[in-house]
């Protein structure tokens, strides 16, 4: 059965430096490179995020528009996922960059904890950050952390404040959030096909449990994220010598699964995407 896997790579984040990897793009020319060299080795998405020069993150539209400009241009039918994170930003600033119309953007639904502090998405951002995903035609990938994520998610669409089908991404392993256990995901998907059968999902593990979730994702037929966002690492041993190796590593698991990795246009009649340049 030709069900093709969806492959996001989550370029740079807002925590790694330089000093935990090297590989870590942090200027808009790396980020770009690396991307590029990602997009060949089989990604579909990028889930990008823009840096100071000191590494620090940033909701910067105009550093969003030149990253999305140098995508574009070498990668031309890419689809591209903003961060509205709450790491890069405060408030309405996390959204500032969404009238640059990307293809998608990342958008939490709720609040919970991070390792050192609270992940704050209160109901009145939520509501203002999906209306303008409405607005500019931008469709959500919605971060769940926590069960209730999806159910918020779920209750959203019925009520219009998202469009359907939603695409929702399982979260699993940050610190002091839900962690990396094949029962939770088990129930993550049923409960996607029980509250929402027309949604498509994906999953992310974040350090060690990113190479375990690429695989339980794509054995249970849905999409998956890698990246140096996430992990820093091949093994305990290795460091990830750049994006592209991540994605060829979930590309392979990929092919052991029968699943055929997602082409940019493959991916973007998946999820009910414009066509490039369209």
């Amino acid at each position: 059965m030709n069900n093709p896997c969806i492959i996001c790579v989550a370029i740079t984040g807002s925590v790694p430096r330089k000093a935990h990897n090297p590989a870590v793009p942090i200027s808009i020319e790396e980020q770009i490179e690396s991307t590029h060299e990602a997009y060949e080795a089989g990604a579909s998405i990028a889930h990008c995020h823009v840096r100071l020069e000191d590494e620090t993150p940033t909701s910067d539209p105009d550093r969003f528009a030149r990253l999305m400009g140098g995508i574009r241009h070498h990668c031309p039918d890419m689809i591209i996922q903003l961060s509205t994170g709450g790491r890069s930003g405060a408030g309405r600033e996390r959204g500032g960059m969404l009238s640059l119309r990307p293809d998608m953007a990342s958008l939490s639904v709720g609040s919970n904890n991070f390792p050192t502090r609270v992940y704050e998405n209160p109901p009145d951002l939520v509501d203002w950050l999906a209306a303008q995903m409405v607005e500019y035609d931008v469709k959500p990938e919605i971060e769940a952390f926590d069960l209730s994520h999806i159910h918020q998610a779920v209750a959203m669409s019925r009520d219009g404040r998202l469009k359907a089908p939603l695409y929702v991404q399982f979260v699993l392993g940050v610190k002091n959030a839900m962690p990396v256990d094949r029962n939770v995901f088990d129930y993550y998907v049923k409960t996607m096909e029980r509250l929402a059968p027309d949604a498509q999902w994906c999953a992310a593990g974040i350090g060690a449990g990113q190479l375990e979730v690429n695989e339980w994702a794509i054995a249970a037929g849905g999409h998956t994220r890698t990246g140096l966002e996430d992990n820093l690492r091949l093994d305990r041993q290795t460091l990830a010598p750049s994006n592209a190796a991540l994605v060829r590593r979930a590309a392979d698991l990929c092919d052991r699964y029968d699943r055929p990795v997602a082409t940019c246009d493959e991916a973007r009649a998946i999820l009910g995407l414009r066509p490039a340049n369209g």
